[in-house]
Order: C-alpha cells, then structure tokens, then sequence
C-alpha cells in the first residue's frame, strides 16, 4: 500500500516516521553490518541502529495506545517526539545507537519546543535538523571526519538551503546526506582501504530516506555502500564475547582512528545531574577513548573504551546512578582485526538462548551454556534484541526460553526471523524463569533435537510457578481488591493471596503449591527480599513436605521480590 503523504510534521509524521525508519534499516541491517570495518570490524552497526530506532518506534506506539485508551485525543507533536527521543535514549545500542539517539533528541529539542503545538511547518524541520547535527557533534568528545557526525551536519547544511515544505526540506536532508556519504572514503583512511563508505553515516542516510518517505509518499533511490567494488573488503565474525547478558559485542565509534585500542567497552545509562555529567566528561576522557555521552534531563547514555572497566564504572557512580551496565572485553588480537585477517568461527551445533529478569540468574544461565537476554521491570526487550542473541548464540539449532507469557509473540516473531535466516530454531513457551531453569537442566546437547525440545518443554510444563511482589496501586485482583503497598502472590500469573508481609505471604503461596505434590522447589529472591525469607521457606519445606528438595538462587534486580517454582 503507498505511502499518505504528510503536509506538515506532526504527532503522526513521527510515527509514521518511526515505522518506516525501522523498516528501512530492517532492509539496510546486513548491508550495513558489512560494511562496518572503521574503527573495528565489529559488524553490529546496523543491527545496533535498527535496535535503537526499535525502542523509538515502540515509545512511539505506546504514547498513542494510551491516549486510545483514555479516548484523550491524538498526542501532540511534543508527546511523539519526547517519546521518540526517550526511547531511543534508553534503547540505544553501541556508540552508533548512541548517537542515533542524541541526533533525535536534538530534534525532538526543537519540535517539542511549545508543548502545546499540533504540528511545524518546513522552517521547524531545518531548525530541527540543525539541531539534530550540533548537539550529537558536541555529544562525541573527539569527533571525526567522514563519520555518521558529517553526514548529519551535511543533511542540515542542505536542509537550510531549502525553501518549501517539509517533504522539500527532507529531501534536500537525504541529498545532503547521500553526498557526503559518498565521500566518506576520502575523508578515512581506513575506508578508504576497505573501499567502503561510512557503515553508521549509511545507517542515518536509511532513516532520512525513511524521512522522505514520510512527507512525499515516495522512497528513495539505492544508496551505493562500496566505493571501491574491486578492492572491497567487509567484516567478517569477530564476536568473541562472553553470553552473559551483561557484556555485549563490541560497535564501532565514531571518534577513534586506527585499529588498535583499550580492552574494554563499557556502556550504561546514568541518573545524574548536569553538573556531574560535565566532571565525568572530563574523569572519562582521561581514562580512554571512543567517549560519547548523550540526554539530559537527568538521564544519560555513557560509552566508553577503556583498560580500566571498574574505573569507568566507579566514575559513574560518582556522578549518579549508573544502571544497565554493559562491559565488552574487545580480547587481544580479536575485534581489532579484519574477517581478512582473521578465519570465521565456526558455529556451534545447538544452543539455547534465555530470557532472564535478573542479574544473578543471567549468570546462573550463562554458566548452563546459555545466551542471555536481560530483561528489566518495565523494559521488556525488543524482538531485534531477541534476534540478536539468536544470532550471538551462533549456533545452527537454538532452543529460545522467552520465561514471560508476555514475551510470547515478540519470541515468535523473532524465531520466525531467525529461520528465514538459516537457523532452526525452536520457541518453547516458557513463562518463567523457573519454568526455564527446569527445561534447561534437562537439557542434552547430544540428543537429536526433536527430542531435546520434547524432553525440555516437558521438564517447563510440569513445573509450577509463583512470585511475590508488592502492589504498586490499588486494583482489583482475583484474589480481592489490593492496596498500594500490599505483598501479592501470584500462582501461574493469577494473583491468588494478598498479605501485608513477603515471608507469611511467600508460605501461604508454597503450601497451595505443594499441595498438589511435587519434588523440588526453586527459590529465586530478589533484591528486595528479607535476609530470613529463604531460610524460613526452607524450613517450611522441611518440616512439612517430606521427601521435597529446595534449592535457593539469588536473581539480583529481578522485579519480583522472590520467584517460585515447584516441580
């Protein structure tokens, strides 16, 4: 179906904008992740740009369903573009969906400017693109020519000249921005030699494409990515990192030159103040390289490369609350060589990859062999995060534990990608992560693969779950209505008793659930949980259940104060 052109920018422009950039680098993801070689050849820009223009799109959708859902009205221009911003901010990806982010929060600087307004004419689009181009440059500690930062100051020097609607001033943006792309090659060495241009400056040309598409109905012409087709050389498998959830494939940066540097990457977002942020600029340049910081408002997305990881973080700590932290050892002689350089892995056999809503049970599961996706209160991931890990896991089969009835269709739809891509995957139904500790015990890598998914989901279905958590509003539940501040347990997602104290509540819960029999008993506490929860569970179990086992785990920030599971 064509595209409706938009007149003017508004809350539905950003949307449609949104979808369609996300489609684009959907389309571009491979090409761009190839032709990734400056600073490492990494391969993950494109896929961390589509990840990071996933998490716009979805705050997007979410600002909408809201007002739908209180019949409000359509959401203004500053309620779209704030969201876009804020979800691009909290879902960047490496250093290019970093400053993806920080080049939309600029605009969403001038389009959210007056609250009030329905929509900007082709003026508010130049001045939001300018924007855009100065505030990501000044994000970036040591810009570089021939990165993403010329591209977009490019689209903005084009986008001044022009007179016109919005669908003029993109197009001029887009033609700005193809131009300088095109000479990237000549502006770094390294590109040059690769006969490539700009792998993150290609990414930005996608989404103002996508921008163009928006305002005249129209796509684009075909960007050409090499330079050079007879000396043309792209990236090869260079991930080595850790499963864990915490640590990530390394991205290129914008701002380091040549190909050696430190050993780790750290990313995180930080609740600070202004004043703060500006000192750990200054803490963080002298550490190492590659430093982008971008947001405001008391929310910021820091990266890094240093030698010293722990130093990076304490300085975070310093500053503010440093939250969803990512370290990536880069490993000697690894992702700062060429594919040329350096053969392909091969891939594994089979592999599971796990959905996890806590630090300690992240590193339960990586020790198990699994890939792990972190899944944090009120931050669920994307199905691009999910395909990620897919392909992380690197692996012909892959046994997917989504652990959350709600994650069902995002891990379907990302299962479905994943096979389109040559790898047999397997999406058992887990919804929780008690229900993927059992299936991932009885896991058997030598067994045909048919019959390790059988036995696996058969181990999640004949475990039982349960978690205890406090209500954060009153509402009503199966169980009655609840007050703010009550501890609720819920039994396979029903809430099924309301007390006012974890362990008599976490009890009451066990003995419903024992009450239809069962072997063994899963603990998993939260950060939250009292010092004596487990230790008076366990006594309970003992005392009253013969013959029953109990294991404890500790889940770290896991939402729930504690998860139960009984097999």
């Amino acid at each position: 179906m064509a595209q409706v052109p938009q007149t003017f920018f508004d809350a539905l422009a950003v949307r449609t904008w949104c979808g369609l950039a996300l489609r684009a680098l959907g389309r571009a993801r491979e090409e761009i992740d190839a032709i990734n070689v400056y600073p490492v050849a990494d391969g993950d820009t494109g896929t961390n740009l589509y990840l990071t223009a996933e998490s716009a799109a979805a705050a997007v959708e979410a600002v909408f369903e809201a007002h739908d859902a209180h019949d409000s009205g359509k959401p203004t221009l500053a309620d779209a573009a704030r969201a876009m911003a804020h979800g691009a901010l909290i879902g960047a990806r490496g250093n290019s969906g970093t400053i993806l982010a920080q080049l939309l929060r600029g605009m969403a600087q001038v389009l959210a400017a007056d609250g009030e307004t329905t929509h900007t004419d082709g003026e508010g689009l130049r001045l939001a693109l300018r924007q855009a181009a100065d505030s990501a440059r000044q994000a970036v500690a040591h810009p570089v020519e021939g990165t993403v930062l010329t591209v977009a100051s490019a689209a903005a020097d084009a986008a001044g000249g022009a007179e016109g609607d919005c669908g003029t001033v993109a197009r001029a943006a887009y033609e700005g921005a193809r131009a300088a792309l095109a000479a990237t090659p000549g502006q770094l060495a390294v590109l040059e030699r690769a006969g490539v241009v700009d792998a993150g400056g290609r990414g930005l040309v996608a989404v103002l494409g996508a921008l163009v598409e928006t305002f005249t109905g129209q796509v684009p012409g075909a960007v050409p990515v090499v330079s050079d087709p007879e000396h043309a050389r792209v990236a090869g498998d260079t991930h080595t990192a850790s499963p864990e959830i915490l640590v990530d494939s390394p991205d290129e940066c914008a701002d380091v030159a040549g190909t050696g540097g430190p050993a780790f990457e750290v990313i995180y977002l930080l609740e600070a103040d202004d004043t703060a942020v500006a000192r750990l600029r200054r803490r963080l340049d002298g550490l190492g390289d590659s430093l982008v910081v971008v947001g405001g408002d008391g929310l910021w997305n820091v990266h890094v490369h240093v030698d010293d990881a722990g130093a990076a973080v304490e300085a975070g700590v310093e500053a503010g609350r440093p939250y969803r932290i990512r370290i990536t050892h880069f490993g000697l002689g690894d992702v700062h060589t060429t594919g040329a350089e350096r053969p392909p892995r091969e891939p594994a056999q089979r592999a599971v990859v796990a959905v996890v809503p806590g630090e300690g049970l992240a590193g339960l599961y990586a020790e198990a062999g699994a890939t792990t996706v972190l899944a944090r209160p009120g931050e669920p991931p994307a199905s691009g995060e999910l395909v990620e890990a897919l392909r992380r896991a690197h692996a012909r089969e892959v046994v997917l534990l989504p652990n959350d009835a709600d994650l069902r269709h995002t891990a379907a739809a990302a299962a479905e990608q994943a096979r389109t891509e040559g790898i047999r995957v397997a999406l058992i139904p887990t919804r929780s992560a008690v229900q993927g500790i059992a299936a991932l015990a009885v896991h058997e890598p030598e067994r045909r693969f048919d019959e390790d998914v059988v036995q696996m989901t058969s181990a999640a279905g004949a475990t039982r779950y349960a978690e205890v958590t406090v209500a954060e509003r009153q509402s009503w539940t199966m169980a009655g209505i609840c007050q703010a501040g009550d501890v609720l347990g819920l039994i396979d997602g029903d809430v099924a008793v309301i007390g006012s104290d974890v362990a008599v509540t976490a009890e009451a819960v066990l003995d419903r659930m024992l009450s239809a029999g069962g072997e063994l008993v899963t603990l998993v506490l939260g950060d939250e949980a009292p010092e004596t929860v487990a230790d008076h569970l366990e006594a309970r179990v003992r005392e009253s259940y013969l013959a029953v086992d109990t294991v404890v785990y500790r889940g770290g920030r896991q939402g729930a104060v504690l998860l139960i599971g009984v097999e």
